[in-house]
């Protein structure tokens, strides 16, 4: 489908090494909560705080990062960032060896993973800019979307045998491997990455963290996007404890039936993703960002209306089906106008903030959606989440904007006035 472009050896490298971490990932996805239900003998309380004050402390921590990153070679970064998640993950098998292990340890390196998360992410996409010319940033955002769908169509039900045959502690450990992997694999990758200019004042100061809100909130196209983004994902990720809830609980399904719910409809990702550099060749990269991102937001208010049995069970494939396709078409044209819009010696801070308020409001929506939860009935929360989606397209940017004329000049606020 026009995917098969050869984008060179480097590149290779890096796709491996980010679907090597995206497989451990989902392997070990669900094995924090299973430890401290299953070890640590933890309530629910605990559970979500796990969860939800480990991913906000972690984006707090990314801030400084961010501004940090900028001015430095985005590789040993990375490699940095693998080998800080391998080390902090193998800190819990090593105490639960030694009968050790206790749920602030488990917060701790939570914060640790989302931190450098965040931080990973933002030195790839400012890595990634250098790497390839702007006419295979799209391609190679497909292959990331790609690989990202095809792990986690693959790795939850290995995880999940993995778990029943040797615990989520042994998931963990492979999680972390596969970031030892990856660290390993960006080694390999070679050739010299060019030193990035330094600004006058080498020292960080204060002001410098909000650099990358700064950046984007002045382009009118970026902020429409940011904000778009920031509400969208935080009120899908909003409902998921809530579906758990109400598909598991309420509606009686069992827990590989829950599992095939959410892993099959992915394959949708799988195709969406392949489809997007072809929609985008015939029909122009801001329609389909326009197209795809207003039809993702219609699909979630059907979730809160699943019946028990098989065909509840279908209602909520389709759902997940068609917003998962949808989601596969917008991500990598969204990830590549991103990186076309930020000027070169700013993507850095901007990826860094976009992923730390990404983070954050999944977060709160998350925390505030519980309470919704307990006071509106679980079916009313989730509709409401999805009515709300239905009004994230107004968010999008309403025109093809003019890429910046000076590639490290601030955005000028008319810009996006400007017709393509």
């Amino acid at each position: 489908m026009g995917n098969g472009r050869r984008l060179g050896r480097r590149f290779g490298w890096l796709w491996r090494a980010y679907g090597t971490s995206a497989l451990g990932t989902w392997l070990a996805f669900g094995a924090f909560p299973l430890i401290a239900v299953r070890v640590l003998h933890a309530g629910p309380a605990e559970v979500a705080a796990l969860s939800a004050v480990g991913t906000a402390v972690g984006a707090a921590a990314a801030v400084p990062l961010g501004p940090w990153v900028e001015f430095r070679r985005k590789r040993p970064v990375l490699i940095a960032m693998d080998l800080a998640r391998c080390a902090a993950l193998l800190t819990i098998p090593a105490a639960f060896a030694f009968g050790a292990l206790t749920f602030l340890q488990l917060l701790l390196v939570s914060v640790v993973v989302a931190a450098a998360d965040i931080t990973f992410r933002a030195a790839s996409g400012a890595y990634l800019k250098t790497l390839l010319p702007s006419g295979d940033l799209l391609v190679a955002n497909a292959r990331f979307e790609s690989t990202a769908w095809t792990t986690t169509i693959v790795g939850p039900p290995l995880g999940g045998a993995a778990i029943g045959l040797l615990g989520p502690v042994a998931t963990v450990v492979a999680d972390a491997v596969s970031y030892l992997l990856s660290a390993l694999g960006l080694g390999a990758m070679g050739g010299r990455e060019p030193r990035p200019e330094r600004r006058d004042a080498a020292r960080l100061r204060a002001g410098d963290l909000l650099d990358g809100w700064r950046y984007i909130l002045a382009d009118p196209a970026l902020r429409a996007l940011f904000l778009n983004t920031a509400l969208f994902n935080g009120l899908v990720m909003a409902v998921e404890p809530l579906l758990a809830v109400l598909l598991l609980g309420r509606l009686g399904f069992t827990p590989w039936q829950y599992g095939l719910a959410f892993a099959a409809p992915s394959i949708g990702g799988l195709i969406g993703s392949r489809l997007a550099r072809p929609l985008v060749t015939r029909f122009g990269q801001h329609r389909v960002l326009a197209v795809a991102g207003t039809l993702r937001a219609l699909w979630s208010v059907g979730l809160a209306f699943p019946w028990p049995g098989g065909g509840g069970l279908l209602l909520v494939m389709g759902v997940e089906l068609g917003l998962i396709f949808c989601c596969g078409v917008f991500n990598p044209v969204s990830a590549t106008y991103r990186l076309e819009r930020t000027a070169p010696g700013r993507v850095a801070r901007t990826l860094s903030a976009w992923s730390v308020t990404t983070k954050a409001s999944t977060a709160l929506l998350t925390a505030l959606w519980g309470v919704l939860g307990g006071l509106l009935g679980v079916r009313t929360a989730i509709g409401l989440a999805g009515a709300l989606l239905l009004a994230t397209p107004l968010l999008l940017p309403r025109r093809a904007a003019a890429l910046p004329v000076k590639p490290d000049a601030e955005p000028e606020p008319e810009l996006a006035s400007a017709r393509a």
